[in-house]
């Protein structure tokens, strides 16, 4: 049968082993959003009177 201080231990080494975790998967969305920049998407430029269509508020392409 297992001791409770084995059993403790174990729970932190799972506690442990998750917060690594999700600390490595932000750590990997921060490099993503860092490393990588989306092309830009053809949008309308213009303004139009009716307001058949969006445009976006500052270009930056």
């Amino acid at each position: 049968m297992a001791r409770a201080g084995d059993k403790k231990r174990r729970i932190w080494l799972l506690v442990g082993a998750a917060i690594v975790v999700v600390i490595l998967a932000n750590a990997h969305l921060v490099y993503i959003a860092i490393s990588t920049q989306p092309e830009c998407v053809p949008h309308q430029k213009d303004k139009v009177e009716d307001g058949a269509g969006f445009r976006s508020a500052k270009s930056a392409c």
